[in-house]
């Protein structure tokens, strides 16, 4: 497979806080790559800085072989590279499908249309008139990602998917997204979750403190050795 994103030594600040350190790696075309960590350990912010939401301060973000790390956020969604930001964040006096269809004017053209998204995450179906702020957790999820989906993009970032949702719901929103990966989506997935994570990537990265602790193929790594990673036992043990 081809190599659809690199980051090179990436360097984001928040303000006087360095929020993503040197950090470096590699997408393949129709590869999930899991991003798991604790709360501040940088991974949204290096979302936001893929997407162009954010800008780094050193370092950079090469898509599809174009150095994109000066490119605004809305040209980047005209070269394929979409992002479902935690919270979702959609137009709540819009319906589903007013929601999806406003996304569709800043894409590029491709097979994702109303109907392609409805067919993909089947409970939106009877919800396409209502509006946004009347839905659940679990289907304002599920319109974020097809709202991002409208644009069709060949970079998909996905913020916290699981985030404040019950389990029955979250399990429904994987199924969905099981159905994108088949389709040879790329996906980046943040995820605090372990099991889901590990259970839909090829390949899993771990951050603490804003740098890269592990990363390697899914079926290469234990629950344990990310587990470890994630709450930075292996630092402690080589620094005690």
């Amino acid at each position: 497979m081809s190599t659809l994103l690199q980051v090179e030594e990436l360097d984001v600040r928040h303000g006087l806080l360095q929020a993503v350190r040197h950090v470096s790696f590699e997408v393949a075309d129709g590869e999930t790559l899991a991003l798991v960590g604790a709360n501040g350990a940088g991974k949204s912010t290096l979302l936001r800085a893929i997407a162009g939401a954010h800008r780094p301060v050193g370092g950079r973000v090469v898509f599809d072989g174009r150095d994109i790390t000066a490119m605004p956020a809305h040209r980047r969604v005209k070269t394929g590279i979409a992002l479902v930001p935690e919270g979702r964040r959609l137009f709540p006096n819009l319906t589903v499908e007013e929601n999806l269809s406003v996304a569709r004017a800043s894409g590029r053209d491709g097979r994702w249309t109303v109907d392609e998204v409805l067919a993909a995450f089947p409970l939106l179906e009877p919800l396409r008139r209502k509006r946004a702020a009347s839905l659940s957790g679990g289907e304002q999820q599920a319109t974020a990602i097809g709202r991002a989906l409208m644009t069709n993009p060949r970079l998909l970032l996905l913020d916290e998917v699981s985030l404040g949702l019950a389990p029955v719901v979250v399990e429904g929103v994987y199924d969905s997204l099981r159905t994108l990966i088949e389709s040879g989506t790329t996906i980046v997935l943040v995820e605090q979750d372990l099991t889901r994570a590990m259970g839909v990537a090829d390949h899993v990265m771990c951050m603490l403190e804003g740098r890269v602790v592990l990363e390697g193929a899914r079926g290469g790594l234990t629950r344990e050795q990310v587990t470890d990673a994630y709450f930075g036992l292996r630092r402690r043990e080589a620094t005690a």
